[in-house]
């Protein structure tokens, strides 16, 4: 490649330093060229590097003189946002709602319903049997007095049969029979009975009672016929039956429930006990099923209740979850009290406590 010629330079002279732009134009600086010599590829266009003691040309643009204001970038008008009140912000494109929002929606009321039937709270329903009233009153002592606790989560059913002859304090009325606070209540008040029944037993055993179950015994008939007919399988001679299975209609029903065969109180508690525990056990069966159409009216003709609509189908499925071999029957038994001759002489039983809290405490978690 050919050197291109230049000026001859004076000796011992500096080449010439190129012009400074102060705002950081560097210029470039002319080369000689012999005569008909076409410039270098790109020479024309490439700016020389500045010289040693000048500062590097800045990469912004040009700063514009004091006092003169840049010019504004050009920005086109948005009409639906000038359009809309001075309040309203237009929501940024982009931002959507996620989808945790529609899981939780979803969730909640599964979690309701699961709380409504597996929640591990107990309920607590006392079942009073009525005998011998004046007809169209409740004016009698409960001769069943029977504390039913359910717990949906374990699930568990559990009775507690309540000796009638009982001799505690009642409130209002002082020492008397348990199943006589019903009785003086009603006297009082007609309808009353239940509740001062209820709270005789929270005021003796401790064990909050949430609600009642009222039923005469004639209306037992009613109940085992809807069912067409009651099946005991018992395991020993009971109540003038021979041992094994046997189907009693309404009225053999409520023989075997009243009968007093036995030497004292705590067979007919046995007898009723197990009589309901058949009925229950009857109609969790599959089978049984198909009665339901004329058991439940019946059942509902028969009991007066202050258990509220809404707990009925929590109460049946727990009920239901718990089967036969999951309801656990219990009276106070012969060990737990000690016969006692008041000064009237009437003859009553006194509670054992030191016998009898331990049972509470295993039943109601008390």
């Amino acid at each position: 490649m050919n050197d291109l010629p230049t000026s001859p330079t004076p000796s011992g002279a500096q080449p010439p330093e190129p012009p400074y732009d102060p705002l950081g134009a560097v210029q470039p600086v002319p080369v000689e060229r012999g005569a008909g010599q076409p410039p270098a590829p790109g020479s024309a266009d490439r700016p020389t590097v500045p010289p040693p003691g000048h500062p590097p040309a800045p990469s912004h643009p040009a700063v514009p003189p004091p006092g003169q204001q840049p010019a504004p970038s050009k920005r086109w008008p948005d009409p639906i946002a000038e359009s809309m009140p001075p309040a309203y912000q237009a929501p940024q494109p982009g931002r959507r709602r996620g989808p945790g929002c529609g899981c939780l929606a979803l969730l909640l009321p599964l979690v309701l319903v699961l709380a409504y039937f597996f929640a591990p709270i107990r309920t607590n329903i006392l079942v009073l049997g009525i005998d011998r009233t004046p007809e169209g009153t409740y004016a009698g002592r409960s001769d069943t007095n029977i504390l039913v606790t359910v717990n949906p989560l374990r699930p568990t059913v559990a009775m507690l049969s309540i000796p009638r002859d009982l001799w505690v304090t009642l409130p209002r009325v002082g020492e008397q029979r348990i199943n006589t606070a019903h009785f003086f209540a009603e006297l009082e008040q007609p309808g009353s009975g239940p509740r001062a029944a209820a709270e005789a037993v929270e005021e003796v055993f401790g064990v909050p009672v949430h609600y009642y179950a009222r039923i005469s015994f004639d209306s037992l008939v009613g109940i085992a016929d809807a069912m067409g007919g009651v099946v005991v399988n018992l395991p020993e001679p009971m109540a003038g039956w021979p041992a094994g299975e046997h189907r009693l209609n309404g009225e053999q029903a409520l023989a075997f429930a009243r009968d007093r065969s036995g030497t004292d109180d705590f067979f007919r508690m046995a007898h009723g006990q197990f009589l309901i525990r058949s009925m229950l056990t009857q109609m969790l069966q599959p089978s049984s099923w198909g009665q339901l159409p004329e058991v439940i009216p019946a059942v509902l003709d028969a009991v007066d209740t202050n258990v509220p609509v809404w707990l009925w189908p929590r109460l049946g499925l727990a009920v239901l979850r718990a089967g036969p071999d999951g309801i656990d029957s219990r009276t106070l038994d012969r060990s737990m009290v000690t016969p006692w001759l008041t000064p009237g002489g009437a003859q009553v039983l006194l509670p054992n406590w030191d016998q009898i809290n331990p049972l509470l405490e295993e039943m109601f978690g008390r």
